[in-house]
C-alpha cells in the first residue's frame, strides 16, 4: 500500500475521495429517461438512473407485444408515481405504476441553431465483469460497443437540419442454469424403433455437458451459450421557419434489431428481427399573441419476425422437471403493424384561463402470420403412475396439441380521441385544472371477412379529469389534488386470437397421443376423443379503464430543498382476461383420466372454449415520501420511499388475455370465482426505496494546483434501489390423477396443510427448500374443483442494487467539450434471485436455480460535443 509522506497532500486527496458516489440527475438522466424504460429493456440496455442492474438474459421473453413491460414489472416491480396534473391531451392508463403517459404526437422545437453535434463511444468488456451468483468457471469473453453521432446544421435560411445514427453491437455468451437429464436419464426406454428415434432426438437437444450444480439440484447445469445482438438507430430531422407565424417540422427515425439468440438447450429461444419506422410532419401555427395550434400527420410501422433456431427439435416439448424444448408455441411470428396518425391541437390564454382543445385519430393495420402451436406441442407430465422424465424416455406423452390450416390475416380498426381542458387561476395562489377526454374505439374487421367480430364499437369512453393546486398561507407549502378517469386499450394480440378458431383454423387437442402419429385418429375421423379448441370474444367486450386519484403536500423548506408527502391510488375495471371453459367434469362412476378428458366435456364439439372478456379488476394504493435537492454546495439528491399494495382478480393492467398472460390468469376450475383468483398482483411490492445522489468534487484551497487539476471537477454519483420481492404462486404441476382435478387444464394449486408458511419470502438458495417444504402442501383429488392454496401467497427475494459512476467534462475552445464517464452496474455484485421451482411435482420444487440480474459490469463512455 502506498504511503504519503506529505500529510497535507494525503488530506487533499481524502477530501476528494470521501463524498458518496451518485447518479448525475440532469445530464445523465437524459440518456435513459423513464419514458424509454421498456424500449431500453428491449434493446438489452439498462436504465441505471432507475436503479436497475443488467437483466440476466437467461430469463428470456419474446420481444413483441408488451412483454418488456410485464417482465420489468415482475423483475423490478413498479414505481408508485404521483401525477401532479392530468392533461386531457394525454392518456394516463397505468401511470400510477411509473409508466409514461401516452406521448403527444406533435414534434416540438428542439434543434439548436448553427453547426453543432457530438460523437460518442461506449464500451463494456467481460474483462471488467464479475461472475454471476451461480456461474461455474470464469466469465466468458464478451464485449459491447455502442457508438454514434449527431450532427446539426443550417441547410438554408431559417432552417435547422440534424442527422444522427448509432449502433450497438453485443457479442458474447449468456450464462445460465437449466435443468437437464441426469447421466442415467439420457437413454430412451422405448422399444418401438420409430418412437425410440424421436426420443433420442429430444434427449439430444440437451447439451452433452452433465449437471454441474448438483448442490442446487441433481439436474442443474450451469452453462454458457453464444448470443449476438445488433441494434441500429438512425434519425433525420428538419425544422423550417416559414414566416413569422409558421414552422414546419419533419422527422424520420429507423430502429432495427437483430438477435441471434442464445441456446442453452437446442432451439430454446427464437431468433428475432424487428424493424421500426417512425415518420412525423408537424405544422406549428401561431395565430396571435396567446393562441398556438399544431397539426400532425404520422406513420409508424413495426415489423417483427420471430423464427425457431435451426437446431430446434420442431414441436414445443414440455417435460416436468426439465428445461422446455422450444421455442414457445406462438413461434413463428411474421407481423407488420402499421399506424396512421392524425392530430390537431390548439391552446389559447384568455385572462385567468388557459384553454386547450384537440382531436386525433389512429388507424391500425395488423397483417401477417401468427402461430398457435402450428409447430405442434407435446407435454410429458407425471402420469400413468410414472414421473414425467420416465414418460419422456418411454415416448408416452400426456397430451398433444397441433394447429392446422392457414392463419395469415389482416385486421383493421381505428381509435379516436377528442379532448378539451381549462387551466384556471381564480386567485394567484390557486390553480384549478379541468378536462374531458373522449376516446371512441371501433371494433376490428378482417380484410377478407375470414373472422367476424361480434362485439360492438366502444363509443362511450368519456374520461373527466380534475386537479387543484393551492399554495397554502403562512408558507405552509403547496397542496395538490388530482383525479382522472383513464382508458387503456384492447390489444391487437388480444382480438387477433380469433384467427385460431374453426373453421379457418383447427387447434386439435389429443389426449394420450401416439408420439409417432398423434393425429392419426383425427385424419381417420370418428374418434370422439380428438377435438378442436375455439376462441370466442365476449359480445360485450369493452376497453379497460381506471379511476386514478392522488393527494400531495409539498411543505415549504427552502429554495434548494423540495419535500413531497403524498398518496396515489387507482381502481381499474374491465381488465382483460381469458376464461378456459368446457373443461372436463367429474362424472360419478367414471374414472377421471387424462385419456378420457375430451369425453367428459359438456360440449362434445370442442375441447377447450377460450373466452376473452373483461373479467378482472385491479386495486392499488401507495403512500410516497420524496425529497429532492437539485443543487446544494455541489450536492444533488433525489430520494423516495413508497409503501404500496396492488391486488387484482387474476389479471392486471398489462394483461393481454393471450398466450402466457392467459395461463397466468386462469382459474383452477371452469367456474372462476373471486375467492379463488383474488390476490396480490404479480408486481406488488409493499416497500421500496430509491436514492440518487451526485456530488461535484470541489477545489480544495489548501491543495497544490496539480491535485485540484487531477481530482477537481469530477462528478461522482450513485443510485441505490432497495425493494421487497414480488409475489409468486405454488402450483400442483400436473393435471393428471393423483395431482390435479383432471379437467384438461393446468393451473391447479394444492391444498395448504401448514398455514405458517404463508407470506414467506423465499430469497436464499441455502434455505429456500426449508422455507417452502413439500410437506406443507397436499395434492387435490380428481373430484375436487380447486385446491385451498391462494394465488401469489409467497414472495421472491428482494432487490438491493447499487450503481455508481464517475464523470468529468473538459471544455475546449469555442464551446467544444469532451466527456469521460466510467460506470459500474451492480457495483457490489448483489444477486437478485429468481422465483424458486413452483411446481410441486418437479424435482426442483422450492429450489432457487437462477438470478434475475447479471453480475457486476463496468462501462466506459467517451463523448465529444461541439
Amino acid at each position: 500500500m502506498p504511503r504519503f509522506t506529505n500529510p497535507l497532500l494525503a488530506l487533499c486527496i481524502l477530501a476528494y475521495a470521501l463524498p458518496a458516489a451518485a447518479q448525475k440527475t440532469a445530464q445523465e438522466n437524459e440518456q435513459s429517461p423513464k419514458s424509454r424504460r421498456t424500449e431500453l429493456n428491449l434493446l438489452g440496455q439498462t436504465d441505471v438512473s432507475a436503479g436497475e442492474s443488467r437483466r440476466n438474459e437467461n430469463i428470456q421473453f419474446n420481444l413483441v407485444d408488451n412483454n418488456a413491460l410485464k417482465e420489468l414489472n415482475v423483475r423490478l416491480g413498479t414505481t408508485a408515481t404521483i401525477i401532479d396534473e392530468f392533461r386531457p391531451s394525454r392518456g394516463y392508463f397505468g401511470s400510477e405504476f411509473g409508466n409514461a403517459p401516452t406521448p403527444v404526437p406533435h414534434l416540438t422545437v428542439t434543434s439548436r441553431p448553427g453547426w453543432h453535434g457530438n460523437l460518442y463511444e461506449s464500451h463494456q468488456n467481460s474483462l471488467f465483469s464479475a461472475r454471476s451468483f451461480f456461474q461455474v468457471g470464469s466469465v466468458k469473453p464478451a464485449r459491447e460497443n455502442d457508438y454514434g453521432f449527431r450532427l446539426g446544421m443550417p441547410l438554408w435560411r431559417n432552417s435547422n437540419f440534424s442527422v444522427s445514427g448509432s449502433q450497438q453491437k453485443l457479442r458474447g455468451s449468456v450464462n445460465g442454469n437449466v435443468l437437464v437429464p441426469r447421466p442415467d436419464e439420457r437413454t430412451p426406454l422405448a422399444t418401438d424403433p420409430a418412437v425410440r428415434t424421436i426420443v433420442e432426438r429430444f434427449l439430444a437437444a440437451y447439451p452433452v455437458e452433465l449437471p454441474n450444480r448438483t448442490d442446487i439440484n441433481a439436474r442443474a447445469l450451469n452453462s454458457n451459450a453464444p448470443q449476438i445482438i445488433d441494434n441500429d438507430n438512425a434519425e433525420l430531422r428538419l425544422d423550417q421557419q416559414a414566416g413569422p407565424h409558421d414552422r414546419l417540422m419533419l422527422r424520420y427515425a429507423l430502429v432495427s434489431q437483430d438477435v441471434d439468440a442464445f441456446q442453452l438447450v437446442a432451439g430454446q429461444n427464437p431468433d428475432t428481427r424487428t424493424l421500426s419506422h417512425t415518420a412525423r410532419i408537424t405544422w406549428n401555427r401561431t395565430w396571435g399573441a396567446h393562441t398556438v395550434a399544431d397539426f400532425t400527420v404520422g406513420f409508424d410501422r413495426v415489423g417483427s419476425l420471430l423464427v425457431p433456431e435451426p437446431n430446434a427439435v420442431g414441436p414445443m416439448i414440455s417435460i416436468s422437471g426439465l428445461q422446455t424444448l422450444g421455442p414457445a408455441g406462438t413461434i413463428p411470428i411474421d407481423r407488420a403493424l402499421n399506424l396512421f396518425r392524425y392530430a390537431a391541437d390548439a391552446s389559447t390564454v384568455r385572462g385567468a384561463h388557459s384553454l386547450t382543445m384537440g382531436a386525433g385519430m389512429v388507424r391500425r393495420q395488423v397483417n401477417g402470420f401468427e402461430s398457435d402451436v402450428h409447430r405442434g406441442f407435446f407435454s410429458f407430465t407425471p402420469d400413468f403412475g410414472r414421473d414425467a422424465i420416465t414418460n419422456l424416455r418411454l415416448g408416452i406423452p400426456t397430451q398433444h396439441i397441433k394447429s392446422l390450416q392457414d392463419v395469415h390475416r389482416g385486421y383493421r380498426n381505428s381509435d379516436f380521441q377528442f379532448h378539451g381542458g381549462d387551466r384556471w387561476h381564480p386567485r394567484p395562489d390557486v390553480t384549478i385544472s379541468m378536462g374531458l377526454r373522449y376516446s371512441p374505439v371501433t371494433h376490428p374487421i378482417e380484410v377478407d371477412n375470414r373472422n367476424i367480430f361480434t362485439y360492438a364499437n366502444d363509443l362511450n369512453n368519456i374520461a373527466p379529469q380534475f386537479g387543484l393546486a393551492w399554495r397554502l398561507p403562512k408558507d405552509l407549502g403547496t397542496m395538490r389534488v388530482a383525479y382522472g378517469l383513464h382508458y387503456g386499450e384492447v390489444y391487437p394480440v388480444t382480438f387477433q386470437q380469433v384467427r385460431f378458431s374453426p373453421p379457418g383454423n383447427y387447434k386439435i387437442v389429443v389426449p394420450n397421443p401416439s408420439l409417432t402419429d398423434p393425429l392419426a385418429g383425427y385424419y381417420a375421423g370418428g374418434d370422439p376423443n380428438i377435438l378442436p379448441t375455439t376462441y370466442i370474444i365476449n359480445d360485450d367486450l369493452r376497453t379497460p379503464y381506471s379511476h386514478q386519484y392522488s393527494f400531495s403536500w409539498e411543505p415549504a423548506l427552502s429554495a434548494n430543498w423540495k419535500l413531497q408527502l403524498g398518496y396515489v391510488g387507482s381502481r381499474s375495471h374491465k381488465l382483460l382476461t381469458m376464461w378456459y371453459l368446457n373443461r372436463a367434469k367429474y362424472i360419478e362412476g367414471m374414472e377421471s383420466t387424462t385419456g378420457n378428458i375430451n369425453l367428459r366435456r359438456d360440449n362434445p364439439n370442442f375441447a377447450e372454449i377460450r373466452h376473452i372478456l373483461n373479467g378482472s379488476r385491479g386495486y392499488f394504493d401507495a403512500a410516497r415520501v420524496a425529497l429532492a435537492v437539485p443543487r446544494w454546495h455541489g450536492l444533488s439528491i433525489d430520494t423516495a420511499y413508497w409503501f404500496s399494495k396492488a391486488m387484482d382478480l387474476g389479471s392486471n393492467y398489462t394483461n393481454t388475455a393471450s398466450d402466457e398472460d392467459s395461463r397466468l390468469s386462469r382459474s383452477q376450475s371452469e367456474s372462476p370465482t373471486h375467492a379463488d383468483m383474488k390476490g396480490l398482483s404479480t408486481f406488488d411490492q409493499p416497500h421500496a426505496f430509491l436514492w440518487r445522489v451526485a456530488y461535484d468534487l470541489p477545489k480544495v484551497a489548501a491543495c497544490p494546483g496539480w491535485i485540484n487539476g487531477v481530482f477537481g471537477k469530477w462528478t461522482v454519483s450513485a443510485v441505490t434501489l432497495v425493494k421487497k420481492g414480488t409475489p409468486f404462486t405454488v402450483y400442483s404441476g400436473s393435471d393428471a390423477p393423483g395431482y390435479g382435478n383432471v379437467d384438461g387444464n393446468g393451473g391447479d394449486r394444492p391444498h395448504l396443510l401448514d398455514a405458517s408458511v404463508l407470506g414467506r419470502t423465499i430469497g436464499d438458495p441455502d434455505t429456500s427448500r426449508e422455507l417452502l417444504p413439500r410437506s406443507a402442501f397436499a395434492y387435490i383429488n380428481p373430484d375436487e374443483e380447486r385446491g385451498s392454496l391462494g394465488r401469489n401467497t409467497f414472495r421472491k427475494g428482494g432487490i438491493a442494487n447499487v450503481n455508481a459512476a464517475i464523470s468529468r467534462t473538459w471544455p475546449i475552445h469555442n464551446g467544444k467539450q469532451v466527456l469521460l464517464r466510467a460506470e459500474s452496474i451492480n457495483l457490489f455484485n448483489t444477486p437478485q434471485f429468481a422465483t424458486p421451482g413452483t411446481d410441486l411435482t418437479s424435482g426442483n420444487f422450492g429450489q432457487i436455480t437462477n438470478t434475475l440480474n447479471d453480475g457486476r459490469t463496468l462501462r466506459f463512455l467517451l463523448r465529444f460535443g461541439f
